[in-house]
């Protein structure tokens, strides 16, 4: 079989006018980026049409680390969708470059559920990583040139919590020291670099609401605290306005197109094991002014993306799924069936039986929350009709709907069971409004817990030093009402990776909270988690080129 790459080179695009057009957006909205991407104003966003739309939430169980096919899915959920006479967007975060030339190799989906151009998307796109970035290091700059330019006056910062990002896995800037080699060079601190989807500039790009709502925001964030132990925000430093400039072009979403000339919006990229994992809310309102049934998708296992998606982003938005596709592959469940990451492409019913455990959890998180799920099992060439059948009896017998899902090999046609069953969900037995985790009159330490407790299976929590002295500076900056975003590892309900299955009973070990006044919400790091990551020992970099003119080894 061709590769991904091989696949969305060989596809003939629309031009991204006749998409828009298709869709009804006027053409003075529409900022081409070329002939098959765009920007539409985010001022076309219909709040009366929003709330008519059908949203539709896919997530996962816990996944490998190749991933689960959550993008796959919903890229060919829309594509069947669209077979059966449905006006269908779906509505994705952008890639970033360090999984990209890291571990994935991409994160456009994959055989024939794709959105393109994929090699624009998964590189520079319409460059709103960029964008970020430097808005993000522009604060990091002026900041500490207001440090040397009050450099022995009370008017300098006792303390600085503004990191530096880069969209690159450099696990080497994690912690450094800047300002070195004499006084003309600035002034020698402790710093380091996040990757940019872990910066706050990323969450308020992603969550605010208009042009004047991102200038809010960007005035809350908190950058460190004076001599007398006071808050210092970037509206005392005085740029929120230029930081703002810096981003004024990315805030309109992005439309593409899917291999079978649907529209896709793709639009911010949060990672959901240190951030809140979802695309941006205005990209996912765009869709739904101008679509019927609208698919997005929410980072890693339902525990992490979906927990975030619907405590956070929809808390915030003021929307809510009308149904819930749970991904799951024979992969995973057998890896959480305890089957060694060798075999798990190999037939094994046992392994697959065990594994369940963990679709059952994630199945039973999601309607707690009030969900409707359709149970779809992403295939692959070497699933059998047995483990497949299998699945399938023991979702009827959790009172749960199941469709299999072929849109890798088969685009829409190869969804159309699953894109079936979901509109057969929605218009009988939709969702009911989120039964949030937690009240926002929660203290932080109670939001946490009930995350851990309610969501995780956890049995306690437990706060380190630093995290318990951020927690006191919360009460007194009045921040207890806000939201909060666990990150922790993707691979366990734990805070250990190698936990694998259904962890239950254990204790989750909260290292640090941070607070991100500008996006709204509170970070709580468990364990060892990194908001920068490494490289692994083989990285996709090494196989991505350029040949005759066409880039290789994306996928």
């Amino acid at each position: 079989m061709k590769t991904d790459i091989e696949i969305a080179q060989g596809i003939a695009l629309q031009p991204i006018a006749n998409i828009a057009a298709a869709l009804g957006i006027p053409a003075p909205a529409l900022i081409p980026y070329g002939h098959y991407k765009a920007k539409v104003q985010y001022t076309e966003i219909d709040e009366a049409k929003v709330a008519q739309s059908k949203l539709i939430l896919v997530t996962a169980i816990t996944p490998t680390k190749a991933g689960i096919g959550k993008t796959t899915v919903g890229v060919a959920l829309a594509q069947g969708l669209q077979q059966l006479g449905k006006k269908a967007i779906v509505a994705l975060r952008e890639p970033s470059l360090g999984p990209c030339f890291g571990m994935k190799g991409g994160a456009c989906g994959g055989g024939y559920a794709q959105v393109v151009p994929m090699e624009d998307i998964n590189l520079h796109f319409t460059g709103d990583f960029h964008a970020i970035t430097s808005a993000n290091n522009m604060i990091a700059a002026l900041l500490d040139n207001y440090q040397y330019q009050h450099r022995g006056t009370e008017l300098a910062l006792k303390q600085i919590t503004w990191r530096r990002v880069l969209d690159v896995n450099d696990r080497s800037l994690r912690f450094i020291v800047s300002g070195l080699n004499g006084p003309g060079n600035g002034i020698p601190q402790e710093t380091g670099f996040d990757i940019t989807p872990a910066s706050e500039i990323m969450a308020i790009f992603c969550l605010a609401s208009s042009l004047d709502d991102l200038r809010r925001r960007i005035d809350n964030i908190l950058l460190g605290y004076t001599h007398h132990n006071q808050p210092f925000t970037v509206a005392d430093l005085g740029v929120g306005g230029a930081i703002t400039v810096l981003l004024k072009d990315a805030l309109n979403p992005n439309l593409v197109q899917t291999l079978e000339a649907g529209p896709a919006f793709i639009h911010g990229g949060p990672f959901a094991n240190i951030a809140h994992g979802c695309n941006s809310i205005m990209a996912t309102k765009m869709a739904m002014t101008y679509g019927d049934y609208v698919i997005t998708e929410a980072g890693f296992g339902a525990d992490l993306g979906a927990e975030k998606f619907l405590n956070i982003k929809c808390r915030q938005a003021g929307i809510y799924p009308k149904a819930s596709v749970l991904v799951a592959t024979s992969q995973a469940l057998k890896l959480h069936g305890n089957v060694t990451l060798a075999d798990i492409k190999k037939p094994n019913l046992k392994g697959l039986q065990a594994g369940l455990k963990n679709l059952e959890r994630h199945l039973e998180n999601l309607q707690h929350f009030g969900q409707s799920v359709v149970v779809t099992f992403n295939q692959y060439s070497f699933d059998t009709a047995e483990e497949m059948d299998y699945t399938a009896q023991w979702c009827r017998e959790k009172g749960a709907d199941f469709a299999l899902n072929n849109g890798f090999a088969e685009g829409g046609r190869g969804a159309l069971p699953l894109a079936e069953k979901v509109v057969e969900v929605i218009e009988k037995r939709p969702s009911q409004p989120i039964r949030h985790t937690y009240a926002l009159e929660d203290s932080i330490p109670e939001k946490i817990h009930k995350v851990v407790t309610q969501i995780y299976r956890g049995k306690e929590v437990v706060f380190s030093k630093t995290a318990e002295t951020a927690l006191k500076k919360i009460e007194t900056l009045g921040l207890a009402h806000l939201p909060v975003c666990i990150a922790k590892t993707q691979y366990s309900f734990s805070d250990d990776a190698a936990h694998i299955g259904v962890a239950s009973d254990f204790t989750l070990n909260i290292e640090n909270v941070i607070i991100n006044r500008g996006a709204g919400f509170i970070v709580a790091v468990a364990g060892e988690i990194m908001r920068m990551p490494g490289l692994p020992k083989d990285p996709q970099a090494l196989h991505i080129d350029v040949v005759d003119g066409k880039v290789v080894g994306l996928s």
